[in-house]
């Protein structure tokens, strides 16, 4: 179940063109992959097969999507109308202190020493 669900997720993200999104779906069937095949321990193959289909399926529509959507042509954008910048609120001055003194000063005598 986990499998089919990351197939579909696959399947939506390489139409809308996210690689990354398609990797991390990918990367999650095969953790559902491995739950199907531990159902393999009770001779049970189907969900092991179903997954596989599955992820088989969703990238294969998935390309065919992607290729669809490619080649329409894009949708007229509607224009964006200018608008009147506000004027700039008026600066404030800014005062500078007198420059601060260190914390802490390291005594000439210890530079001197060598």
């Amino acid at each position: 179940m986990i499998a089919v669900l990351c197939a579909l997720v696959a399947l939506v993200a390489m139409a809308r063109g996210s690689e990354g999104v398609v990797g991390g779906a990918v990367a999650g069937w095969i953790f559902g992959a491995l739950l199907s095949v531990a159902a393999a321990a009770a001779n049970t193959w189907m969900p092991t097969l179903v997954s596989g289909i599955a992820l088989a399926v969703a990238l294969t529509l998935g390309g065919i999507v992607r290729g669809i959507v490619a080649g329409r042509p894009e949708r007229a954008r509607p224009t964006e109308v200018d608008v009147p910048a506000k004027p700039a609120l008026p600066v404030k001055p800014v005062a500078v202190d007198a420059p601060r003194q260190p914390a802490f000063e390291v005594p000439r005598a210890a530079f001197d020493a060598g």
